[in-house]
């Protein structure tokens, strides 16, 4: 199992500072991944805990891989149908590029009824544009010769870098189904396993159905909250579903704030590191 953390884009925590140093700590710790989520519109009743400040991830990616060497920077998630799909392709490529191959594409459908509006773009067709958006992505790094094309036009997509992992955020089974097609595994919100064990049988289902290898799962949770013991036993039911990364989740405005949660989960990893 691999172990990431996910950065706060929001609030007083998305400050140049606080973003490379927690970075660089995540990084020197050893941890295989940094998350970032995505926002773009927070309207003024609903920004509790951000005052709807929010960085762009994909740009903010970008600026982590620049104070990084090693370690994998993902979305958790992007919301496709807030962009257009070249111009996200693009962007994608670009920080693939850059990064020397550690970009990890989180996707989902998108949710607030205020930024669908504020972006103009039909909530009711939310499904559709990201699958017509993974298409193009799978088309796009797929190319040969690197040439694609969009609305009968061909173009060259490059740089053409090997196409990033791609996990499917959501619920089931709708997210489920999405990824047997169009990804390579899901990212559930939670890390409960009785909550994931069927979602997580249905998703074996829909791969092999598919004739796929079996599914990546990253599931988002916090450790240090219960007994070290508790967090392994916890950590051991949720690999034996087939969860292959754990993403540690929290709140908080400073790197103090930080520390008191990734410390414990620096903690659980050097303990479930000797069980293995």
């Amino acid at each position: 199992m691999r172990f990431g953390f996910a950065l706060r884009l929001m609030g007083a925590a998305a400050n140049a500072e606080v973003l490379r140093e927690s970075a660089r700590r995540a990084e020197a710790a050893g941890l295989d991944a940094l998350w970032v989520p995505d926002h773009i519109a927070i309207p003024p009743d609903d920004a509790e805990g951000s005052g709807g400040r929010y960085l762009d991830p994909l740009t903010s990616l970008a600026w982590l891989a620049a104070s990084t060497d090693r370690i994998r920077i993902g979305t958790a998630v992007l919301v496709l149908p807030y962009r257009p799909a070249l111009p996200t392709a693009k962007a994608i490529a670009t920080v693939q590029e850059l990064s020397g191959g550690r970009l990890e594409l989180g996707v989902g459908v998108g949710w607030m009824d205020a930024e669908f509006r504020a972006l103009g773009v039909d909530r009711s067709r939310r499904g559709r544009i990201t699958d017509d958006t993974l298409r193009f992505l799978h088309d796009a790094f797929g190319a040969e010769d690197d040439v694609t094309s969009l609305r009968d036009q061909p173009f060259l997509f490059r740089p053409n870098p090997p196409r990033p992992r791609i996990w499917i955020g959501g619920a089931a089974p709708h997210a489920l189904d999405r990824a047997a097609r169009l990804g390579d595994g899901w990212m559930p919100m939670n890390d409960d396993p009785e909550k994931i064990r069927e979602h997580a049988e249905r998703l074996r289902r829909g791969f092999e159905e598919a004739g796929r290898p079996a599914p990546e799962i990253a599931a988002f949770g916090a450790l240090g909250h219960r007994s070290v013991t508790q967090d392994l036993d916890r950590l051991a039911n949720l690999e034996a579903l087939g969860v292959t990364e754990y993403i540690q989740g929290a709140r908080y405005d400073d790197l103090d704030g930080f520390a008191r949660s990734f410390d414990p989960l620096v903690e659980r990893v050097a303990a479930w590191k000797q069980t293995r």
